[in-house]
């Protein structure tokens, strides 16, 4: 008996649209881009509970006959291409011709379409792929798609959708993504009765202002190269624009967003030693290649693309980052003896030596990281005279060497749950002394180190605050005493449209530890107070910092939220790295921290001290 057989097309093109059709923002970014190929000007996205309800996509494109309109909704039916070798020749934003299906497939669709030389146009309803209705009816020139019940004969798929907060992030990022490659077209994103966007034709530059926030106006450097191989235009930013989390960073290809690690790294790399390490700089990148050079024809999202000399491309780019960087950072000259002047090379043409020193110089860092790293001493060998008496056995067993990997953290911990007698203070166990009686100091600026009977006790200052301060807050939430410290001038905030939508989540979270905003529209906020313990902090830089910790923990319970604020808090007012205390600030931290029940670990897990027992020292010697 046979038992190969076919599946139904509904059932073929409900498995096809678990590729294309992910979630509501799949169906913003397939339908505005079959917009845009329909050469319209003008496009309104309308969402309702994040898309989940219902998505309406409305253009004035050039529309469908009656034919096209029910054609479009059959499996691989496209105007885009009419053969393969048209894959390597794209100019259009689709060409597979399977969104409309894989949408019509798990979703209930109403088209309304006309085109500009016809009368009446086509009303055409779909559900699960099955043509419901189809009949002329009176419409505006273009096309209005509305999708309603996304998954509504899938719940499996249906009951995986995220938040309505956390759909609507999604729909935002992807609309912003088609808008900045588009800075000439009208776009309009409207979620419920809101209106997100609301983005007018425009300069590019401009256009990024007005999807990410004019706070990157000044922040925004132009970079332009041109090779036979690619052209690169855009914008990077300055240093000084470096944050740790949420920085908007783009790289398009051929007016298409991509994804794009390797190229990435070309960025990063051309920031080395001018962001300090884990933060990230904005950019908006745009590379224009000859169609047959890439494939994106990789994933049915479009976004993995492959090129054909990466490498070069990369190399390419780099370079144009950091000769703008070369271009627009100068550093004033300093008139001190010319003896062993640092070599600074010029861009371009160097300056005669008749003419006048400019009372600054354009110079290019990463050329003179790179002859300095070149330079050879001549006197090494000074450097190791008298090594060789050293005595070069090998370390014994259980040396420093050898346990360093093994902090006496784990045996703590361990000791003092068998005592008995419930948790003990740490110091307890570790010390006999309170620390503000035995002698300490500032290790490279990161760790505080402490002699004591058991040994040597190294604490990383930073994590061990972070620590204490998280059970501040913590303990402080939930009495609801955090206290609030107002400020003099109330500072003026702005946040982007996918920020917005975050923040009105957590504003109990904020207010409950001590912020005081208030909403003034078109996105900004007002700062009237913070939290007492973070004096002396960005408003600006440490809301976002708690917003993107908030965006990355998603969909979770609000005591997990009030916990991961509570983090992003203690982080940014917790001392640096670098950061000198005084003899008295060391022993408080100190005690602050082994008072508390579980001080071995910051609230993510990383060791706040490690101890060098005496017996190891003695060892090595």
């Amino acid at each position: 008996m046979d038992i190969i057989h076919l599946l139904p097309d509904s059932v073929a093109n409900q498995i096809a649209a678990g590729e294309v059709v992910q979630r509501p923002s799949s169906i913003v970014k397939e339908m505005v881009e079959n917009a845009i190929d329909a050469e319209a000007t003008r496009i309104q996205v309308v969402v309702v509970d994040g898309g989940k309800t219902s998505v309406q996509v409305i253009d004035n494109g050039k529309g469908m006959s009656e034919t096209d309109a029910r054609l479009s909704f059959e499996r691989h039916a496209t105007s885009k291409i009419s053969q393969a070798a048209d894959l390597y020749a794209l100019h259009t934003m689709g060409f597979r011709g399977e969104a409309l299906a894989s949408i019509a497939a798990v979703a209930q669709v109403e088209l309304r379409t006309r085109r500009p030389q016809d009368e009446l146009g086509t009303l055409l309803l779909l559900s699960g792929s099955r043509v419901e209705r189809q009949e002329p009816i009176a419409c505006p020139i273009g096309s209005n798609f509305a999708v309603k019940n996304l998954f509504f004969n899938v719940p499996a798929r249906r009951k995986f959708l995220k938040s309505a907060t956390t759909e609507l992030n999604n729909i935002i990022a992807d609309f912003e993504r088609i808008a900045l490659v588009y800075p000439q077209l009208e776009l309009e994103l409207v979620h419920g009765q809101t209106t997100v966007h609301h983005l007018e034709p425009t300069t590019l530059r401009r256009r990024i202002l007005d999807v990410c926030g004019k706070r990157l106006d000044s922040c925004l450097l132009p970079v332009e190269a041109e090779t036979e191989m690619v052209r690169i235009t855009g914008f990077t930013g300055t240093p000084e624009a470096a944050r740790k989390k949420g920085a908007q960073q783009y790289f398009f290809v051929n007016g298409r967003y991509m994804r794009h690690p390797y190229f990435h790294s070309a960025v990063a790399h051309a920031y080395d030693q001018l962001v300090p390490p884990g933060e990230h700089v904005p950019y908006f990148l745009y590379l224009s290649v000859d169609p047959s050079a890439i494939d994106v024809n990789v994933h049915p999202t479009k976004t993995e693309i492959k090129f054909d000399d990466e490498q070069a491309i990369w190399q390419v780019l780099s370079a144009a980052v950091k000769e703008t960087l070369g271009r627009f950072i100068s550093v004033p000259t300093i008139d001190f003896d010319t003896d062993d002047r640092p070599d600074i090379p010029l861009i371009g043409d160097p300056t005669p030596a008749i003419q006048p020193q400019p009372t600054t110089v354009e110079y290019n860092p990463f050329e003179v990281a790179r002859r300095t790293n070149q330079r050879t001493p001549t006197n090494w060998q000074q450097l190791y005279r008298g090594m060789e008496t050293f005595d070069r056995q090998p370390p014994a067993s259980g040396s420093l060497v050898q346990q360093h990997e093994q902090p006496a953290v784990d045996t703590l911990m361990q000791q003092t749950a068998n005592t008995g007698k419930g948790t003990p203070r740490y110091e307890e166990t570790l010390f006999d002394d309170d620390f503000t009686t035995l002698p300490r100091f500032q290790y490279r600026g990161r760790f505080i180190v402490c002699s004591g009977p058991q040994g040597v006790l190294f604490v990383d200052q930073h994590r061990a605050h972070t620590r204490v301060l998280y059970e501040q807050y913590i303990h402080r939430s939930s009495a609801h005493a955090l206290p609030s410290q107002r400020m003099l001038f109330p500072e003026l905030v702005t946040f982007t449209a996918n920020e917005q939508t975050t923040l009105r989540d957590i504003l109990p979270q904020l207010e409950a530890i001590g912020f005081e905003l208030t909403d003034l529209g078109g996105g900004t906020f007002s700062v009237g107070a913070m939290p007492a313990d973070v004096g002396g902090h960005s408003p600006t830089r440490l809301l976002h910092e708690l917003l993107y910790a908030a965006m990355e923990l998603g969909q979770a319970p609000a005591t997990d939220l009030e916990k991961t604020i509570a983090l992003a808090l203690a982080r940014s007012a917790a001392v640096v790295y670098g950061q000198v205390l005084t003899d008295e600030e060391m022993g408080k931290l100190l005690n602050d921290l082994f008072h508390l029940d579980t001080p071995a670990r910051t609230p993510d897990g990383k060791a706040t001290f490690f101890l060098l027992e005496h017996h190891l020292i003695e060892r090595n010697f």
